[in-house]
Order: structure tokens, then sequence, then C-alpha cells
């Protein structure tokens, strides 16, 4: 028994080196979905803002939010493209630890924006239609100012502890992440030593940040279509449906492959592994990809030099 005990202690003291050198990654295929998703990504999130900050009629609500979630996309797809493309093309399969850890910050940090973004975006629809006469006066730019503030807080002060918690943990010689990108419970999972501590505080941040920012979409809408169903003419009725229901459908498109993400990790042991790697890379390129051409082409009064990008684009 002594024996074994010593040999165990050597073994976690090897471990702990091998933890700083480095993880690696399983293959993943669909290059050319990615490279596809982060090219429109790029070029249409830069085109978003570009356009936003040339164009004065542009630096309303709306648009400075849109401007925040296309800087958010950015950050995002930039976080998970290159490396997955790097093991696909070079097969630079190996990631440093630390290199990891700052990876898994900065998209589960941005993630988690974006959710506030949508919340914001959400809001302002709802001003918007509930309270058109007030628009300017409620969400002023001392407003947005602070709602963006708050967007940016919500992602780092929640996602800090991530990666000082992960530094505590002792992993296995192998560490193998079968995934695009250093998710946060990926990572957990290739511990050696106790994980209660990660998994409970993942859980927690991710029921907290969905939980609370689909509630405050959910009672935005509930005030939209109140005030929606007491406009008199169904073409009134229609416009306002059109202008919400591409933000709807890109909530959906955010939320739904992220959350099935988290649950399968932490209950989800039946479920494919390949349905899980595309769901959870489809979690974050989709939305960067799709989001310029929902907002874009189908907001509401978009300004005249977005429609002539957007017509150039289509022909």
């Amino acid at each position: 028994m002594r024996g074994k005990h010593i040999k165990s202690l050597k073994q976690r003291s090897r471990v702990k080196k091998t933890k700083k050198k480095g993880m690696n990654y399983r293959w993943i295929p669909g290059i050319n979905n990615i490279m596809r998703c982060y090219l429109l990504a790029l070029v249409g999130n830069v085109t978003i803002l570009f356009i936003i900050w040339t164009d004065p009629s542009s630096h309303e609500p709306m648009y400075l939010f849109l401007s925040m979630i296309a800087t958010i996309d950015l950050v995002l797809a930039s976080s998970t493209a290159p490396k997955a493309l790097a093991v696909l093309l070079v097969h630079a399969h190996e990631i440093a630890y630390t290199v990891c850890l700052i990876q898994m910050f900065f998209i589960h940090a941005f993630s988690s924006m974006e959710s506030g973004a949508l919340v914001a975006m959400a809001l302002d629809c709802c001003v918007a239609i509930c309270h058109l006469l007030h628009h300017s006066t409620i969400l002023h730019p001392g407003v947005i100012g602070h709602i963006g503030m708050a967007v940016l807080m919500q992602g780092l002060l929640l996602l800090i502890p991530f990666p000082i918690l992960l530094q505590k943990l002792i992993f296995f010689q192998t560490t193998i992440i079968g995934h695009a990108y250093c998710e946060h419970m990926a990572v957990v999972k290739l511990a050696c030593s106790e994980t209660t501590v990660n998994r409970t505080y993942g859980l927690t941040v991710a029921l907290l940040v969905i939980g609370l920012d689909v509630l405050a979409i959910g009672v935005s809408y509930a005030h939209i279509l109140q005030a929606v169903l007491k406009v008199p003419g169904n073409e009134a009725r229609l416009k306002a449906f059109s202008t919400c229901g591409s933000h709807v459908c890109v909530i959906l498109v955010f939320y739904v492959p992220g959350m099935f993400s988290f649950l399968t990790h932490c209950f989800g042991h039946h479920v494919p592994h390949h349905v899980h790697v595309l769901l959870t890379t489809l979690y974050l390129l989709m939305p960067p990809e799709l989001n310029p051409l929902v907002y874009g082409v189908n907001s509401a009064d978009p300004p005249a030099s977005a429609q002539g990008v957007y017509t150039k684009g289509l022909i």
C-alpha cells in the first residue's frame, strides 16, 4: 500500500507539470464550415461597425446596441475559429494551459456579455413600440452608457472565478479536450481532483445569467405583444412583429445550443459526442455570422448606407 501511495504521489507530481505544458484537442470536422462562418462573421460585423461609426444618422439606441453585439461577436468568433482552423489545417493540436484558460475566459465572458446585449436590444424594442414618443428621452446616451457598462461588468465579474478555480485543480496525464475550444465544463472533466466547487459555480453562473436574461427578455416581449395587439390594422401589427421577429430568431440561435451544450456536459452522458461538438461550435460561430445579416436587413428603417451595402452584397 505504501508503495502504491508513493507511486500515486509521483504521478500527481508529473500531472502538475503536464498541466502547465499544454492540452490536446481531438480532431474536429468541418473546416469549410468553420472558415465560412468566421469570414462572414468578420466581414459582416466589421461592416456593421464601420457603417455605424461613419453614419451620423445611425447614432441611435438600436444601432448603438447593435454595435455592441457586433463587437462581442468579433471577439467570440476570433477566440474560437483561429485555433479550430489551426487544428484542422496544420494539426496544431496542443494548446498551452495558460492560453487555454485565457481562451475559456474570453469565450464564456463575452458569451455572457452577448446575453446581456440581447436583453438591451429587447429593452430598446420594448421602449420603441410601447413608448415611441418618449424613446429618445428614456434611452438617452447616459442610460445607454450605463447599460453597456453593466453588460461588460456582468461578463467580467461572473467569469473571473472560472480560471482562478481551475488553477487549483490537478489533471490526469492525458488531457484531451474533445471540443473546438476550451469549454469550462470540458476542462473541469479532465481533473482528477475534487471538482464540486467548479461544477457548482459553473452551473450557478449559467442558470443565473440565462435565467435572469431570458426572464427580462420574456417580460419585454410580453409588454410588446400586449401593445401590438392593441394597435388597429393588420399592416401595423405585421410591421411590429417583423421588426421583433429577427431579434427572436437571434435569441433562439444564441440560447438554445448554448444551454444544451452546458446541460449535456453536466447531465447528458448519452448524447453522441459529434452532436455535442457540432452544437457547441454552432453556438459560438453561427450568431456572429447571422447577426449582421438579420439585424442589417430586417431592422426597421436601417441607415441608407447600410441598405446600399447589403443591396450590393445580395446582388
